[in-house]
C-alpha cells in the first residue's frame, strides 16, 4: 500500500473515538466528516482508542469487534489509509510509556479537577479507578507522541487539551524543547444531533434505548421508523426554536442530510404538519446513510485486508512515536542501548 501521508510541510492533526458502541450519525456530522476533509490539507493520525475505553468495564470479546468495526467506520466515512495513517492506539506501547513519563509531571490537583473524571465518577461510582483519573494524561501522550500541531476538540475536551498544553510546556522548560505545544482546531461544526427520544440530551451510542440513537450501520426501514417516532413539541410549526428542541433537532438532521439551511426548511414546509416533515426527513436521512452503510459492510466483510490496513498503520505511527518516545527517555535519563 502507497501512502502519500509524509509531507512536511503539512501540519499534523491527531484525532480518535473510543470503540464502544456502533457510531451515530452524530459522529459523522461532528467528526468523522470533519476528519475525511481535513485529509489533504494536513498529515492526519486517526486513532481507535481502545486504551481509553477500558476505564469503564468491558467483554473482550465485544471490545475486540467494536474496535475492528470502528476502523471500518472510520474507512466507510471517507478516512483514507493511503491518505492518513490510521491504527489500533494499543497497537502502540510507546502511548502507555510516554503515559507514564507524563504521570509524574501532572499534580493530583490537575486530574482531579477534571469534569469528565467528576461525571464519569458519579456514572461509575463502583468503578472509580486510578486509569480513570490519569485518563488525561494519556490523552496528552496520544498528543504529544505524534508531535500534533493542532487537535480537533469540542467543548467537553478542552480541558484535556490545556492538561496537554500545561505538560508540553512543562517538560520542555525543565529539559528543553522536545514536545509541539498543540493548538485547538475549531472545525466548521454541523448541527449537533440531540437524542430522538430525549431532545435535551445529546446522540450517544450508548443510550440505552436503541430508537433514541441513528446509528450510521442502520438499515433504510429502521432510520425510518427512528425518525417517525421521534419526540417532537406541542404545536404544529416547522420552524428552528431553541425552546422547541424535538422539532429543532429533526431540522438539524434535515440540514446535516440535505444542506439547506433552517430558512429553507422552514419555507420548503410551510403549512406542513410534522407527519408530513418526518417523512422527509426520513427520507433524506436515509439516503446519507445508505452509502456509508455499504461501505461500512464491504470494509468490514474482508476482516483480514482491514487488519493488514491497521497493521500496516501502526507500523507508520510507530516511526514518530519511537522517535518522539527515545527524545523524552534520553531527556529524563534512561540508560539507552
Amino acid at each position: 500500500m502507497e501512502n502519500s501521508f509524509q509531507n512536511e510541510e503539512k501540519k499534523i492533526i491527531l484525532s480518535g473515538i473510543q470503540p464502544s458502541g456502533i457510531l451515530t450519525i452524530g459522529h459523522y456530522t461532528g467528526a468523522l466528516r470533519n476528519w475525511a476533509a481535513m485529509q489533504d490539507e494536513f498529515n492526519c493520525y486517526y486513532m481507535v482508542a481502545d486504551l481509553h475505553s477500558i476505564t469503564v468495564r468491558q467483554t473482550p470479546a465485544v471490545l475486540r469487534k467494536s474496535t475492528l468495526d470502528t476502523a471500518a467506520m472510520f474507512i466507510a466515512c471517507g478516512v483514507d489509509p493511503e491518505k492518513s495513517i490510521l491504527f489500533i492506539q494499543s497497537h502502540l506501547p510507546e502511548h502507555s510509556q510516554l503515559t507514564w513519563v507524563l504521570n509524574t509531571f501532572t499534580g493530583m490537583g490537575e486530574c482531579s479537577r477534571m469534569t469528565q473524571f467528576k461525571d464519569k465518577s458519579a456514572n461509575h461510582a463502583e468503578n472509580i479507578n486510578v486509569g480513570l483519573f490519569t485518563y488525561p494524561v494519556l490523552m496528552a501522550s496520544d498528543i504529544l507522541l505524534y508531535q500534533a500541531n493542532l487537535v480537533p476538540v469540542g467543548e467537553d475536551q478542552r480541558q484535556h487539551l490545556e492538561l496537554c498544553r500545561n505538560l508540553a510546556q512543562r517538560f520542555n522548560n525543565n529539559y528543553s524543547e522536545t514536545f509541539i505545544v498543540p493548538e485547538p482546531y475549531i472545525v466548521k461544526l454541523g448541527a449537533k444531533i440531540m437524542s430522538l427520544q430525549d431532545p435535551s440530551k445529546k446522540m450517544s451510542k450508548s443510550d440505552s434505548n436503541s430508537n433514541a440513537s441513528i446509528f450510521l450501520n442502520d438499515d433504510d426501514t429502521t432510520i425510518k421508523n427512528k425518525i417517525k417516532r421521534a419526540v417532537t413539541d406541542s404545536g404544529s410549526e416547522i420552524k428552528y426554536d431553541e425552546s422547541r428542541p424535538g422539532i429543532s433537532n429533526l431540522m438539524s438532521l434535515y440540514y446535516i442530510a440535505t444542506g439547506k439551511n433552517y430558512q429553507a426548511i422552514e419555507e420548503e414546509f410551510s403549512g406542513a404538519g410534522y407527519g408530513d416533515f418526518k417523512i422527509a426527513v426520513a427520507e433524506a436521512v436515509a439516503e446519507l446513510i445508505a452509502p456509508i452503510r455499504d461501505k461500512y459492510f464491504s470494509v468490514r466483510k474482508d476482516e483480514k485486508a482491514l487488519k493488514e490496513i491497521l497493521t500496516y498503520g501502526a507500523e507508520k505511527a510507530s516511526i514518530q512515536a519511537r522517535k518522539t518516545l527515545r527524545k523524552v527517555y534520553k531527556k529524563v535519563g534512561f540508560v539507552n542501548f
